[in-house]
């Protein structure tokens, strides 16, 4: 039932936990907006940190920056999955929190995360949670329902809790690797989950606001490499009419059974029977979204203000086709042969040729403020808009050329 909401009107203080890119170009917004701006994050050269009218240096959880954090805004957000939900929940005490630490929790243990989805109706890859040695060990020994392990293999065991960019993963073919990989991964909580032929990736980036209202980005079709986005592509037909309905109908359910409130994405794979199954969810914006800023005309980063200060969600639209690509901190250094991560070692960085993707039509470049680039580390992306796909491919490949980004 929708309810009746009193805005936070520009000129109020609007604040974040966590410093990254995305909270500083949820600032920009924000100010772009008329908004005032407020960073918690224990890095002094944050990158929203630098960008914003306040700049509180303290743990996530430290009791005093936390009451300096609600004195000075209106509502706070989140900017990353992985701040404790205990600061969301302390912060909701005395002001609005968007989404609530009890969504967050969901995002931060896959083992919950998967149940979340079986409970909404909405398809998954088969798994297993393995919590504990003993638990593994009567897997192992066909104690516990001996045939779960063998239909789960090969698959990809992840740590339950604090794994993103491909990181607290392994695949594993066998049981001796499912018993090796565990011990690797440290001995925590787990979930092993059955590896399905892929085909390709998407995701879906919805908002909610606190009345229940919903709106959605059009459908991201992606590319991973290393386990980290390196690719999106939107436009009309990039994925089925058919899937891209059931994509959107799916993330949609996932945000109403977690009373959710904010921007959140949901991942899928698309598997070779063209059926989709979820891979998991970013309480926030997400790095496949970043083509909004310059595709559509309401950018997710609008949308999370939006939501937080409970203004109007309008049903976004995309102007352009588009292509992001995501400028990871190899571009900086030189390479020894055609590899992506085929980085000499010991080498000055340099930085890249942006004058000649600058004389690309339709590129815009977005760099995050990060004062060292490392190989890996997320340093900016680039948005190519165009009048139709196939020339904004044309120019994206270009780019990629220039940069040193392997084709697509």
């Amino acid at each position: 039932m929708s309810q009746t909401l009193k805005p936070l009107l520009p000129g109020s203080t609007l604040g974040v936990l966590g410093g990254g890119q995305l909270g500083r170009m949820w600032a920009h917004t924000a100010q772009r907006m008329g908004y005032n701006t407020a960073v918690l994050d224990p890095d002094a050269q944050s990158p929203a940190g630098l960008v914003s009218h306040h700049h509180i240096h303290t743990d996530y959880l430290d009791a005093a920056g936390l009451k300096q954090l609600a004195a000075a805004c209106q509502a706070v957000t989140t900017e990353f999955e992985n701040v404790p939900a205990d600061a969301l929940a302390q912060l909701a005490a005395t002001l609005p929190v968007s989404p609530a630490a009890s969504a967050v929790a969901v995002a931060q243990d896959r083992a919950r995360e998967k149940a979340h989805f079986v409970a909404c109706g909405v398809p998954v890859a088969p798994y297993v949670v393995i919590d504990t040695a003993a638990q593994l060990a009567a897997l192992l020994a066909g104690t516990a329902n001996a045939a779960v392990v063998d239909n789960l293999l090969p698959g990809i065991l992840k740590t339950s809790r604090m794994g993103y960019d491909g990181k607290g993963q392994l695949r594993v073919g066998t049981r001796d690797e499912l018993n090796a990989g565990w011990a690797k991964l440290g001995g925590v909580p787990c979930v092993l989950e059955k590896m399905l032929p892929l085909v390709s990736e998407c995701s879906v980036i919805v908002a909610r606001g606190r009345d229940g209202g919903t709106v959605n980005l059009p459908v991201q079709r992606n590319l991973h490499r290393d386990g980290i986005l390196a690719v999106t592509e939107v436009f009309a037909g990039n994925v089925p009419d058919a899937l891209a309905n059931q994509a959107i109908t799916a993330a949609k359910a996932v945000a109403q059974e977690l009373n959710y409130v904010g921007v959140l994405c949901v991942e899928f794979f698309v598997l070779a029977d063209h059926s989709l199954v979820v891979n998991e969810i970013a309480p926030r914006p997400h790095n496949s979204g970043h083509y909004s800023q310059d595709a559509c005309d309401v950018s997710q980063f609008e949308l999370q203000v939006r939501t937080m200060a409970d203004l109007p969600l309008t049903q976004p639209r995309l102007h352009s086709p588009t292509i992001m690509l995501n400028l990871l901190g190899d571009l900086w250094f030189d390479k020894l042969g055609s590899e992506p991560n085929s980085l000499k070692p010991n080498t000055l960085q340099v930085e890249p040729a942006w004058h000649q993707v600058l004389a690309l039509p339709g590129t815009h470049l977005h760099l995050y403020g990060k004062r060292e680039a490392r190989v890996g580390r997320k340093m900016g992306h680039l948005n190519i808009t165009a009048a139709t796909p196939e020339a904004a491919r044309y120019v994206a490949l270009q780019a990629a050329a220039i940069l040193g980004i392997a084709p697509f």
